[in-house]
C-alpha cells in the first residue's frame, strides 16, 4: 500500500491512516466495513477531497494496521479513533462509518460527542446476533487454510447477484483484499461485533445524524437502520435500493446523500 502513515495506539499496536484533500478544509473521517481496508472508499475520495480533508484508517487487524491476537472490543476500536485524532491534533470531525465503521460511529456519538460534528451511519446496526454465529465465524477463519470461503460469504452479503454474475473487477478487488487479510485480525473484529450492543445507549447521540440503509441488506437490515434513526433525536433516514456496500453499489445516490447532508453543516 502506498501513502500510508502510522501511529502507535495506547496499547502499543500500530494503526495505518492516510489523508486526502486540502489541509485547510474541515476533516471528514471515513471508517469502513469489517474485512475491508481504507481502499473501500477509493471511489468516493476524489469527490469528497474537493470539499474536505479526508482522513481514512485501517481497523486494527486489517490492511496496514497491526493484527494483535485475541478478541477486540468496540471500546478499543473507538479509542483507536480518539487516540488517532489526539495524535493528529484534530479536535472535531465529521464522521462517516459503514457497517463496522457505523458501530464505531455510534460509539463515538455516545462516548465522545464533543469530537463529532455531523455523523453518517451507513448499513449498520446497534446490535447483531446471535453470538453463536460470530463464534462460528471466528472458529472458521482461525481454522481455515485460507479465507476463500469467508471471502465468498462476504461477497454474497455485500453485493447483489447482478454484480456477482461473471467477472467483476470491483468485486474481485474486494475478494482479493479478504484473501490477503490476517485471520486473527478478522477474528478479533468479529468478536467486537459479537459483543457490541448499543440498542439502549444509541439514543444518547446528539450529533446531527444521517442514517443510510439498504432495502435489500442481508446483514444490517433496513429495519436496523430504521431503529437507529428512530432512536437518535432528529436523525434523518434514507433507504436506498441495494445491499450492503452502498457506496460501491449505488455510488451516485450514496454520494448525493452524503454531500447534501454535510453541506448543511
Amino acid at each position: 500500500m502506498t501513502d500510508l502513515l502510522y501511529f502507535i495506539a495506547g496499547d502499543g499496536n500500530r494503526i495505518a491512516y492516510r489523508f486526502d484533500g486540502p489541509e485547510d478544509r474541515p476533516v471528514l473521517m471515513l471508517s469502513n466495513s469489517i474485512a475491508t481496508t481504507l481502499h473501500m472508499w477509493d471511489g468516493q475520495v476524489p469527490e469528497l477531497a474537493r470539499s474536505f480533508r479526508v482522513l481514512r484508517y485501517d481497523f486494527r487487524g486489517h490492511g496496514g494496521s497491526d493484527a494483535p491476537a485475541g478478541a477486540y472490543s468496540l471500546d478499543r476500536l473507538g479509542r483507536d479513533v480518539l487516540e488517532l485524532l489526539d495524535f493528529l491534533g484534530i479536535a472535531r470531525v465529521h464522521f462517516l462509518g459503514l457497517s463496522l465503521g457505523g458501530f464505531v460511529g455510534q460509539w463515538l456519538g455516545i462516548h465522545a460527542p464533543e469530537r463529532i460534528d455531523r455523523l453518517i451511519l451507513s448499513n449498520t446496526s446497534p446490535h447483531l446476533g446471535p453470538a453463536s454465529y460470530f463464534d462460528e465465524q471466528i472458529r472458521n477463519v482461525l481454522a481455515a487454510s485460507d479465507l476463500s470461503a469467508t471471502a465468498d460469504m462476504f461477497m454474497r452479503n455485500w453485493f447483489p447477484a447482478s454484480m456477482l454474475a461473471g467477472s467483476n473487477k470491483t468485486v474481485d478487488g474486494f475478494r482479493s483484499a479478504i484473501l490477503a487479510m490476517s485471520p486473527q485480525g478478522l477474528a478479533g473484529c468479529f468478536a467486537a461485533v459479537r459483543d457490541s450492543d448499543l440498542r439502549r445507549s444509541v439514543s444518547l447521540v446528539t450529533a446531527p445524524t444521517l442514517v443510510i440503509g439498504g432495502e435489500d441488506d442481508k446483514v444490517t437490515l433496513a429495519s436496523h437502520s430504521e431503529a437507529i434513526a428512530a432512536a437518535i433525536p432528529g436523525a434523518e433516514l434514507l433507504l436506498l435500493p441495494g445491499v450492503h456496500l452502498l457506496n460501491v453499489e449505488r455510488p451516485v445516490e450514496f454520494m448525493d446523500a452524503v454531500t447534501g447532508f454535510l453541506r448543511n453543516s
